[in-house]
């Protein structure tokens, strides 16, 4: 009863207490904290780390009376209840002021809180984890002091293998985040290394590296000289966005795809690689998130990138974007045509010296662009020298937009288009036949237009050019 008393009176009274009464109930809690019964210990632990998270005043007393000492030496030999108890004063002392957080160290705190680190109970191992990030936090030397201690080393080495959602906690990320300010780059390294593969395994953990607000710190990274720490920094980027739309979003509003389009045009080689996924993935996932990749001038990157890359896994992930952004709608469609892309993708699908990834990402990603492309003087050059399979992909889009547009007829006339279609031989009922006689039939229908807006189109009028009825183009 009296123990209820004591921490109803500090909690309720404490700021109309004078220092002297505050002293006085905070020893006799301390008298608790050695009882025999260690649900008494325990609950006495658990009260004095709950009033002193709310008082800076209350944590100098803890301090002053030498408490964290006896709690810090009681540590090992107690359960893990207590133990995390135990962790929570310690975090609620040192998350007031550099000073408190001093005492703690002064006091031994931190070599047991990279021992709990260890633990076997998750629980105490992320009350560890956050005590240690409120002492990081507070300056550059508590952060080193941290550091020092082993607690880098030790937190890094349990998490660089494969994980589950259990073995990583807030508290971990918290710890974090801390050290990627650190300005040791090798530090720097394996914190971010850490990071991608605690973000890579499943949209739960991607969403907890987010929800700790680290990417602020994480971009000014991309300010590092060291390129493997700007390369670490796009990669967790790419680690993360893959997973969902909305992912990628928070990654967008962190100007994430201009940090990354601007990483692209300053490397080279393999060190472009994360940079090129990172914008595949992003795109992939909706026709707006694919929009803020082309007006980012990421499409326009990933074509210097395929112009200045030689390796074909780069090739393959540039065309494998490159596909990710084009296949949503004829608008995003035309930006790759216009971007002169179409011919580079049917080069690396016909080129002999092209490996079978190559060939086979480059055959898909013509074939989904050239579904939706409606920019029909991107598609002429594709007239000439395409395989039948893609050949029918581009007569079939000419026939839909002709058949809609009579201007559209005029220009492919003009440019040379109803020649080429004239001179290829394909077979009497294909269906590269139907569909050049659909394209005729176009022609022929808006030769006959009377609003005389096409008069080069006048000369096709009463001409047989094709082998089918006018009806074939209104039924393609």
């Amino acid at each position: 009863m009296e123990f209820k008393q004591i921490v109803a009176d500090l909690s309720i009274n404490s700021e109309n207490m004078k220092v002297h009464q505050k002293e006085k109930m905070i020893s006799q809690l301390r008298l608790f904290m050695l009882d025999e019964d260690r649900s008494i210990q325990h609950n006495a632990v658990l009260a004095l780390g709950r009033l002193v998270e709310h008082s800076e005043e209350l944590a100098r007393i803890v301090v002053k009376k030498d408490i964290l000492h006896q709690l810090i030496w009681s540590i090992p030999s107690q359960p893990h209840h207590y133990k995390k108890a135990t962790v929570f004063v310690l975090h609620a002392v040192a998350k007031h002021s550099p000073e408190l957080s001093q005492a703690v160290v002064d006091s031994g705190g931190l070599d047991i809180l990279v021992s709990c680190l260890g633990a076997v109970d998750p629980e105490v191992k992320e009350a560890a984890a956050w005590a240690l990030a409120y002492i990081a936090q507070q300056n550059t030397m508590l952060s080193q002091a941290v550091v020092d201690a082993g607690a880098a080393s030790l937190l890094l080495s349990l998490h660089t293998n494969d994980l589950d959602r259990e073995e990583v906690n807030t508290g971990t990320i918290a710890l974090l985040k801390q050290m990627i300010r650190s300005p040791d780059v090798k530090l720097k390294r394996q914190v971010l290394f850490t990071l991608i593969q605690i973000s890579k395994h499943s949209v739960e953990l991607a969403e907890m590296v987010i929800a700790a607000y680290i990417f602020p710190d994480v971009m000014i990274c991309l300010q590092d000289p060291d390129e493997y720490v700007k390369k670490d920094v796009i990669t967790l980027m790419w680690e993360v966005v893959k997973h969902s739309a909305q992912l990628s979003q928070v990654i967008v509003n962190c100007d994430g795809l201009v940090e990354v389009v601007d990483y692209l045009d300053k490397s080279r080689g393999s060190m472009r690689l994360p940079g090129i996924m990172m914008l595949g993935y992003v795109a992939s996932h909706s026709e707006n998130l694919a929009m803020a990749v082309i007006l980012s001038k990421g499409l326009q990157q990933l074509a210097i990138c395929l112009s200045e890359e030689d390796e074909d896994h780069i090739k393959e992930a540039t065309v494998w974007s490159i596909g990710q952004i084009g296949h949503h709608t004829p608008e995003h469609a035309n930006a790759v045509a216009t971007a002169g892309l179409l011919p580079k993708l049917l080069q690396f699908y016909t080129g002999a010296s092209s490996l079978e990834d190559l060939r086979l990402k480059s055959k898909k990603a013509l074939k989904n662009i050239l579904l939706k492309c409606t920019h029909l003087p991107s598609l002429e050059p594709l007239l000439s020298n395409a395989p039948s399979n893609i050949l029918n992909h581009v007569l079939g889009q000419f026939s839909k937009v002709m058949h809609h547009d009579s201007e559209a007829c005029q220009e492919f006339v003009m440019s040379g288009g109803l020649s080429k279609i004239q001179e290829m031989d394909a077979e009497p009922g294909s269906a590269q036949r139907k569909l050049i006689n659909s394209i005729k039939s176009c022609i022929q229908e808006a030769s006959a237009n009377p609003s005389g807006k096409c008069r080069i189109l006048k000369k096709f009028h009463r001409q047989p050019l094709c082998d089918v009825p006018l009806q074939v183009c209104s039924s393609i």
